[in-house]
């Protein structure tokens, strides 16, 4: 199988997706002409035409105000937001009306839309350019949220979305764009299911939950260690919303100890949820408290890469929470 990095899966399963289904769009601030900022829809204007690749003003709750529109009327609207911290502007489009049509029509309705959203920082960008959403998101009922960590759940997961009736919220980590490669099968309609995690690497230690670029990170922690002898299990939660509990549980089951890794604030932060789940769910299969690993409670990652090394759990900082848990 070809080995791709995360933006050319990206890139590939678009393309496959328009040439496959003609309901499938595009728009966005400069995905056309100059195939979007990270080059994830390079290419696919010329292939596909500026009437489904849409280059659009610099206005996210137009994009998706207006993608809910094609979503209500036969089409499959993908609305890229340049970089997760412009969606705000499109908050109130997404909650109060992608999330709740399917509720308010009383199932006569329904947006199969995916907002693909670059997030998460590692790439200098500090205010603006860095922040993590998936909480505001998660928190919503009638939405998907969706974290591929690798390029073959890039692909798959991304199918799902694109297949699912109802709005996701697809979010890709900008510092894994091109730092993650791994095996896509060519000339194979793979899909991986949405509400699945997956245990990325078994052990019997420490059970660490990750997603996005922090889970790249904890495979990295996990290897080194269990050269010390320390077998850590690594569970990529993939989606947040809804979240597989079973697979968090069953994990924590047998090793008696969590450590959530994850980039956003540590205060709200989606880690919060699922540190809950397993103290009310898995209490008794508990021998050490839950930890959590997250980004500092301040405004906004710093542009100084070493302010911003200093906000971003890494490898070593997410090694020694494993340790201190595997010692406890």
């Amino acid at each position: 199988m070809p080995v791709k990095t995360i933006i050319q899966t990206v890139r590939d399963t678009l393309y496959e997706e328009m040439l496959r289904d003609e309901s499938v769009i595009i728009l966005g601030e400069d995905v056309g002409l100059a195939g979007g900022v990270f080059g994830a829809t390079k290419g696919l204007r010329a292939e596909f035409g500026d009437m489904r690749v849409m280059d659009t003003p610099l206005a996210e709750s137009v994009i998706v105000g207006a993608a809910i529109g094609a979503s209500l009327n036969g089409m499959k609207p993908i609305p890229e937001i340049q970089f997760a911290d412009f969606i705000l502007p499109a908050f109130d489009q997404i909650v109060s009306e992608a999330a709740r049509f399917r509720y308010r029509s009383n199932g006569t309705w329904n947006v199969p839309m995916v907002v693909r959203v670059p997030w998460g920082g590692g790439i200098h960008g500090a205010l603006y350019h860095s922040q993590s959403v998936e909480a505001f998101f998660a928190h919503v009922p009638g939405l998907k949220v969706v974290v591929p960590s690798d390029p073959y759940d890039a692909a798959g997961l991304l199918r799902s979305s694109i297949d699912d009736p109802d709005p996701v919220i697809f979010l890709e980590h900008k510092r894994t764009y091109r730092l993650v490669k791994g095996e896509v099968p060519d000339g194979d309609r793979f899909t991986v299911p949405i509400g699945k995690a997956e245990v990325k690497r078994a052990g019997t230690d420490v059970s660490v939950f990750a997603y996005g670029l922090m889970l790249y990170y904890s495979l990295q922690a996990a290897e080194a260690l269990a050269e010390q002898g320390i077998n850590a299990e690594v569970v990529d939660i993939r989606t947040l919303q809804p979240l597989d509990r079973d697979t968090i549980l069953a994990s924590v089951a047998k090793t008696g100890k969590a450590l959530i890794v994850y980039e956003d604030n540590l205060t709200g932060g989606f880690g919060a949820e699922i540190a809950a789940t397993i103290a009310q769910e898995a209490f008794d299969s508990l021998d050490a408290p839950v930890r959590r690993l997250a980004g500092p409670d301040v405004p906004a990652m710093p542009y100084a890469e070493t302010l911003e090394e200093v906000f971003m759990p890494n490898v070593e900082r997410i090694a020694a929470e494993i340790r201190a848990l595997a010692e406890y």
